[in-house]
């Protein structure tokens, strides 16, 4: 018996650690409990030494020691000061607008606006709370299908999974080795496609259930002109100039991918600000104006936060900040955007730093967690007996990312993203290294398939913050006085059901076309190393005098 626990350790453990969290036991002291107990238990069978558990203040002084994961206070502060700020309640009220009586327009504008909150923000519970607080009624009290406008908030909220500055990217970063800057620049893209997709299931659901996804009314349509036209025409002319302004100040730039497209951005934002600016400027002295209103609202609603990106990500992308450094700007920038808009007070920025301090306690607590349980782990040879496990599934690299991904996908139901990234990338890490498997790209498909573990029905937490926000009975709505029925918990759920399977398809998008993630590499030469010819030229040297011969 004692030979065959001797030998079979680490499945134990793994096993073990297994049961205590389907138990129910907090992650954190189930694996520093399981860590220790197992220790002990190899220190009396002989398999350790007992001084074993003398390197474990090293390992949890490690943790405190890291200044990477100095990010993620930074952000998460950040997030939440913008949730407060009435940043989000500006962005969907004028995209909403601008998509007017588009079928499906406030779909559109809830996936627009939750891919700019994830990319400035970084935390879902604050952008799927945001929107479900002010999109949800709106939706509701135009006629949408409740499953359709559950799911859609709850999706577009979990977008600040994958989209810089994702938590779980600085974590995952962390666990492989990798640079949280190259995490970020690998997933740009793959967000983006990821909301794009969710934007084509809005479309497709808006052809063939019209009804389910109505556009707004006439009479609910805003800042128009006095002619009564809406100036779409005025926004799409600025849309067209700024891009061109961003283009033609980075012709001749050698960056490429994501750095491209954040730093053209850049340009045409300052490029699009100054001329609303001029705008207002003309109106308020002569009352004339070349801009209109709708333009000229959606600039000064939309530069606040893509300006946030570049300070966040342009900085990190260029390296310019490391991502503590960009975090720590982005908390500037978020108080700054707070205070001009007069939202901000000590009663926020309280609720924000208590808040921010719980989220990077449970992270840390965790952390030390997996500290305790991997020193053991490893101390008995788990991680090659995981390697071994992989690298022998057949298949090979294909075979290994659809086994991965199942499993991956099968714990999502249980496990959040901070456990999954604590626990598991630690071990699969090693395993898709040795199969000369890029860990970035490997980092970016597993952040994709947790996503889901926020969609999950039952235990998705996007669904849960949408249930504390979502009404629970009858109600009467403040604008058209109408009773309105409740939304289910049910309805919540099936509405979740379709966004999985899209965030399913993304992994196997990602798996098949790697150049989304790729591109962190920069852009690849085309010279042939065999084809390289180095000359040494030909020097005369002197000749050497030796001096007279010796006798």
């Amino acid at each position: 018996m004692t030979a065959f626990i001797i030998a079979n350790m680490a499945p134990i453990m793994f096993a073990s650690l297994v049961v205590m969290l389907l138990l129910g036991y907090p992650a954190a002291f189930s694996l520093g409990a399981v860590g220790l107990f197992y220790a002990v238990v190899g220190i009396e069978l002989g398999e350790f030494r007992p001084d074993f558990l003398q390197a474990l203040p090293e390992r949890v002084y490690g943790v405190m020691n890291n200044d990477t994961l100095l990010a993620i206070p930074f952000f998460t502060f950040m997030g939440l000061v913008l949730e407060r700020s009435g940043m989000a309640e500006d962005l969907l009220d004028t995209i909403g607008q601008l998509f007017g009586t588009i079928r499906g327009g406030l779909a559109y504008a809830v996936i627009f606006v939750g891919a700019l909150l994830a990319a400035t923000t970084g935390v879902v519970a604050a952008s799927v709370i945001s929107m479900g607080l002010i999109s949800l009624p709106i939706m509701l009290r135009y006629g949408y299908d409740r499953r359709v406008a559950a799911g859609v908030i709850a999706a577009s909220g979990t977008l600040a999974q994958i989209i810089p500055p994702s938590l779980v990217l600085i974590v995952m970063a962390d666990q492989l080795g990798k640079s949280v800057g190259d995490m970020y620049e690998g997933a740009f893209i793959p967000g983006l496609v990821l909301a794009g997709l969710y934007a084509a299931y809005a479309f497709l659901v808006s052809m063939i259930f019209p009804k389910a996804t109505p556009g707004l009314p006439k009479e609910a349509i805003g800042f128009r002109e006095e002619s009564g036209s809406r100036g779409l025409g005025s926004l799409g002319v600025l849309f067209l100039a700024s891009g061109v302004f961003g283009w033609f100040m980075m012709r001749d730039s050698s960056v490429h991918g994501a750095d491209y497209v954040v730093l053209s951005m850049f340009y045409g934002i300052i490029f699009a600000f100054v001329v609303a600016v001029v705008n207002w400027v003309i109106d308020k002295l002569a009352g004339f104006r070349f801009l209109s209103k709708m333009a000229q609202q959606t600039t000064f609603v939309m530069v606040p936060p893509l300006f946030l990106i570049f300070l966040v990500l342009g900085t990190i992308f260029i390296g310019i900040a490391t991502p503590t450094e960009g975090g720590a700007m982005g908390a500037a920038g978020a108080l700054i955007l707070g205070a001009a808009k007069r939202r901000l007070s000590w009663d926020l920025i309280r609720q924000a730093t208590e808040s921010t301090a719980k989220l990077s306690a449970f992270v840390v607590f965790i952390l030390v967690g997996a500290r305790v349980f991997s020193l053991t782990f490893y101390g008995v040879n788990g991680h090659v007996w995981v390697e071994h496990l992989l690298t022998s599934l057949p298949g090979g690299q294909v075979g290994f990312l659809i086994f991965v991904n199942a499993f991956v996908f099968v714990l999502a139901f249980f496990l959040d993203f901070f456990e999954l990234a604590f626990i598991v990338i630690p071990l699969l890490g090693p395993a898709a290294e040795h199969l000369g498997i890029d860990l970035i790209w490997f980092g970016v498909i597993l952040g994709v398939n947790m996503q889901t573990s926020f969609m999950h029905p039952p235990f998705g937490f996007a669904l849960f913050y949408l249930r504390s926000v979502a009404p629970k009975e009858r109600y009467t709505d403040r604008v058209t006085g109408k009773r309105m029925d409740p939304v289910t918990t049910g309805q919540i759920y099936w509405g979740a059901v379709p966004f999985v399977v899209i965030q399913i398809i993304m992994v196997g998008l990602v798996i098949a076309f790697p150049a989304m993630v790729m591109h962190y590499k920069g852009v690849q030469t085309n010279i042939d190393p065999n084809t390289i010819k180095i000359e040494v030229p030909q020097i005369e040297l002197p000749p050497l005098d030796l001096g007279p011969p010796q006798k």
